[in-house]
């Protein structure tokens, strides 16, 4: 069989999740079969599983990670960032075979010249030369492992993305990156406890052209209501910015819910609506060490709402399309071009926690007793869970959580996911119900509120809480 490193949006198809992941493989998908319907995808290519182990093999580096993996215990946290540590430098500090760099060069160099409208840049093979960077388009460089995004596992957030990334160099750190983000602690655990070999996944990375959200807004939609699985709902929800900030739920952002049936039919029907605080924006950042950095919103901007209605409604259509393209419900991200005022689709996967679920089954829970309300958010499920409150501010506090506790923090990330998976409950100060929290949470089965806005200050360390998901929308 050919072996080929790098595939084209336009040669991929959902069937080549084995040579691309899932997340590759649905751009591609979308990209070829969608466009012509009027859905705008940005163009890209996928560094492909047989280029991550090329890599791999290039650089011995299987050896090397079944050694230090020897031994790991994923119920101890030190054990295992101790491990996941060394795994992660061990890729970071291997090279790039050298016809395998040209390759990737190469398409860059296409892609550039596709947004450019520039001849194509000529390519030096001297090692040490960077092409002059104002031809390099600006790229987003996503992870897409091979066992993620399907519909009895999703690997949601498991591996990293980088956004603004400009420059053959920048663009081959980038990749290298998201090659040893196969490693992190989280991905480490997971893979454990599904019964995932940590060398039987293979990682592609895409490499897509920018959509200028960073002067405009971006977000996320579910063809299905992520709440109650009501079908017949489209929900978006959108902030200002590059969309990293709503996926990770660092702001509360604004909520259309559409009714799929009469938008089929060419009828207008937003049937909610609400507006988010959206204190927060991720912007490209110039000079510095990061490529993003995130600003205070203009409280004229925090007012009012990050979409028009004829462009949430636009969402809404190709949602509808793209989930009739697939026959299943998807969970799709968008983003708006500030400079040029169009919208784009960047990435859809399968739902996969209502769509999954036993319809012919009704869980309801109920809260005998009721004390003092501390904090309310937006309920995620419909559960109630009680136990010792566990108030995390900072990151290196994660590895003394104890199972059963309940987690109060400001907001989750992946790297969280050991400590959410032995939680009896969660609770943010940030968030929406599409953020990392929900989503995991959801997956897991368990109550989470979001978006709460002071959960941290007012819940006492330690201190014995019920949190209720159990009385509609609100959180308690």
């Amino acid at each position: 069989m050919h072996k080929k490193n790098i595939l084209w949006f336009e040669e991929t198809k959902i069937g080549d999740i084995p040579k691309v992941g899932g997340k590759n493989a649905s751009l591609g998908e979308m990209y070829s079969e969608l466009r012509s319907q009027g859905i705008n995808v940005p163009n890209g290519f996928s560094v492909t599983a047989d280029a991550y182990w090329h890599f791999i093999q290039f650089n011995n580096l299987g050896v090397t990670i079944e050694n230090i993996l020897k031994g790991l215990d994923t119920g101890n946290m030190h054990n295992l960032s101790e491990r996941g540590y060394k795994v992660r430098e061990a890729v970071l500090s291997a090279e790039f075979p050298e016809d395998l760099r040209t390759e990737i060069i190469e398409a860059y160099s296409t892609l550039s010249g596709e947004y450019t409208k520039k001849k194509r840049l000529t390519l030096k093979k001297n090692r040490n030369h960077t092409t002059h960077p104002a031809g390099w388009v600006d790229v987003a460089v996503r992870s897409s492992a091979t066992a993620e995004d399907l519909a009895d596992a999703s690997f949601a957030g498991q591996q990293e993305s980088y956004l603004n990334v400009s420059g053959e160099y920048q663009l081959l750190e980038s990749i290298k990156k998201c090659f040893s983000s196969l490693f992190t602690d989280r991905a480490i655990s997971y893979r454990q406890d599904k019964g995932f070999g940590q060398l039987q996944i293979a990682l592609s990375v895409g490499v897509q052209k920018m959509v200028r959200s960073d002067e405009a807004s971006s977000g996320v939609m579910f063809t299905i209501d992520t709440e109650s699985g009501f079908q017949n709902a489209v929900v978006i929800n959108g902030s200002w910015g590059l969309g990293e900030n709503i996926v990770k739920g660092k702001v509360n952002p604004d909520e259309f819910v559409v009714f799929k049936p009469t938008l089929r039919l060419g009828s207008r029907p937003i049937i909610g609506k609400k507006i988010g605080s959206k204190e927060h924006k991720l912007i490209y950042s110039v000079g510095g060490n990061t490529s993003t950095q995130n600003v205070l919103v203009p409280d004229e901007d925090r007012e009012r709402f990050c979409l028009t209605d004829d462009e949430a409604l636009q969402l809404a259509k190709w949602g509808c399309e793209i989930e009739d393209h697939y026959r299943k419900p998807m969970d799709i991200e968008w983003a708006k071009d500030g400079k040029t005022d169009e919208l784009f689709i960047v990435q859809a996967r399968p739902e996969t926690v209502q769509s999954r679920r036993d319809k012919n089954v009704l869980e309801e829970y109920t809260l005998k007793e009721k004390g003092k309300v501390l904090a309310v958010g937006a309920a995620v499920g419909g559960k109630i869970g009680q136990g010792k409150a566990n108030v995390i501010k900072n990151v290196s506090k994660i590895a003394d959580f104890k199972k059963g506790e309940v987690l109060v923090t400001e907001m989750t990330d992946p790297d969280w996911e050991p400590i959410m998976k032995i939680a009896s409950a969660i609770v943010t100060n940030s968030g929406g119900r599409t953020s990392h929290a929900a989503i995991v949470s959801r997956e897991l089965g368990i109550p989470c509120i979001v978006g709460t806005g002071n959960a941290t200050q007012v819940v006492k360390d330690k201190r014995p809480i019920t949190v209720s998901c159990a009385e509609g929308e609100e959180g308690k």
